[in-house]
């Protein structure tokens, strides 16, 4: 079990752990991750803002296949930037048939990451995807193995299809993806859910194939992961329901606290025994920050910890909004919901309450309801059998037209733009309006202070490792 580090920065979207965190932290010895939600739309905002340093045009002169890097360089850049208040270009939104232009964009955004993560430094760099975000995962994890990624690390579902696309990409070889769509129209021809990708379009015909981590919270899950994955999974991120983004729900029927939050009890505990009886390395996640030997003790390889990165000086998390956190966080005064309502993916969410956020309720009523982004859509059957897409976050009319339910988009935020803005990739709309940001942390936000240096008042991801492994 040797040679794994003891610390998994956390890969938290959108543009959070972006490559610069994941370099700090990997260049310490330990695994640094890169977020590939959402980095098509990363790519071309980071283009269009100027890339002042020069990091992405660096990084699309590796690209292998120099075309499609000039290509997306000649739609995208803006030299010096768009004025402040001008609307971002924008990409097409991924579908079960995404036109060329958007596969290449997801490629190359996953490639640009990886590559500026690993660059330079001779450790390990990790990739985090969501398995409730399908559609673009072939793509991006073909992207980042093109970059040499040496982890990656989804949650949010049941990832059993993983480790064989992995396994086939690296092969060269044609590899595909089953997207969930609900039931099919009764004696209908239907469209089939499936989603491919032949990475010899890309020139590819063998890569290194990078170790899995399947991020769950039960050891059922893990059980079932372990004997139905061909080839296995290579391990596990045990994430309790104090950790930040999206929580596994409660088991069981869903009851409430006096806050609106859901209820977490025993049997959402983890059977660590039969963990460790499984013979695959796993970290502990969700408020593990200060107890490595804990987790040691436990028979872990060590933790996962995103959320005091996530708040350090080398994060991609804007600038102010991470001001007024770590302050709030100091004198004490943060607040943090888990919320039942807000994602679309159905899963709880952690929502740092913040004045200027989509948190602030009239902050929320002010937005325009808008979905443009697209990446939590789900799929589902239209009448004549095709595949449509839907947002319980999109404006209601939209959602009902297309055969949703009113009462599901009750509380809906959303997530997509939201994220966007607290790494500082508003979007602008007409007549001056500005996407307003959403945070998510997990509950170990409220101890921020700890990582600060006397004298200080901010931190770097070498304070959070340094302070990990002193615990």
């Amino acid at each position: 079990m040797s040679g794994y580090p003891s610390i998994i920065q956390g890969g938290m979207g959108v543009a959070i752990s972006n490559w610069r965190l994941a370099h700090a932290v990997a260049s310490e010895g330990q695994l640094g991750v890169v977020s590939g939600t959402g980095i098509d739309a990363v790519l071309t905002r980071r283009l269009q803002d100027g890339d002042h340093d020069g990091s992405v045009r660096r990084a699309l002169a590796a690209f292998p296949l120099p075309k499609i890097a000039q290509e997306i360089l000649e739609k995208y850049f803006v030299p010096g930037g768009i004025p402040a208040g001008q609307p971002y270009k924008s990409r097409p939104i991924m579908t079960m048939k995404p036109p060329k232009s958007l596969l290449d964009l997801i490629v190359v955004g996953n490639f640009v990451e990886v590559f500026l993560a690993k660059e330079g430094h001779n450790g390990v760099v990790g990739l985090n995807l969501l398995e409730k975000i399908q559609m673009p995962t072939i793509p991006s994890l073909l992207g980042a193995m093109m970059a040499g990624v040496d982890y990656v690390i989804m949650g949010a579902g049941i990832p059993k299809a993983i480790p064989g696309i992995l396994e086939r990409l690296s092969q060269g070889l044609t590899a595909s993806l089953d997207v969930n769509v609900g039931p099919a129209p009764k004696d209908v021809e239907a469209q089939s859910p499936t989603i491919s990708l032949d990475p010899a379009i890309f020139g590819i015909t063998q890569l290194k194939r990078p170790k899995f981590l399947a991020v769950i919270a039960s050891a059922s899950l893990a059980t079932l992961l372990a004997k139905k994955c061909n080839p296995p999974v290579d391990g596990f991120v045990i994430e309790g329901p104090t950790a930040g983004g999206h929580n596994a729900p409660p088991r069981g029927e869903l009851r409430l606290n006096e806050a609106g939050e859901p209820i977490y009890g025993e049997r959402d505990e983890v059977d660590l025994a039969a963990l460790r009886a499984l013979g695959l390395p796993f970290w502990l996640a969700g408020s593990y920050a200060d107890r490595l030997k804990d987790a040691l003790a436990e028979g872990a390889q060590g933790v996962q910890v995103g959320t005091a990165f996530a708040f350090c000086r080398d994060s991609g998390m804007d600038e102010s909004l991470r001001r007024s956190v770590v302050s709030a966080s100091q004198a004490g005064t943060l607040e943090i919901l888990t919320d039942p309502k807000a994602s679309p993916t159905g899963f709880p969410f952690k929502v740092v309450q913040l004045a200027e956020t989509v948190s602030n309720q009239a902050v929320y009523e002010a937005r325009h309801r808008i979905c443009d982004l697209g990446y939590l859509r789900s799929t589902f059957y239209q009448e004549d059998g095709t595949i449509g897409y839907r947002c319980a976050a999109e404006p209601v009319d939209h959602y009902e037209q297309k055969g949703g339910c009113s009462a599901e988009t009750e509380g809906k935020m959303c997530i997509c733009n939201g994220l966007m803005a607290s790494a500082g990739f508003a979007s602008s709309r007409k007549g001056g309006d500005v996407e307003p940001s959403l945070v998510t942390a997990g509950d170990d936000v409220k101890n921020l202070a700890r990582y600060i240096p006397d004298g200080e008042t901010s931190y770097t991801a070498k304070d959070v490792i340094s302070r990990i492994l002193a615990s």
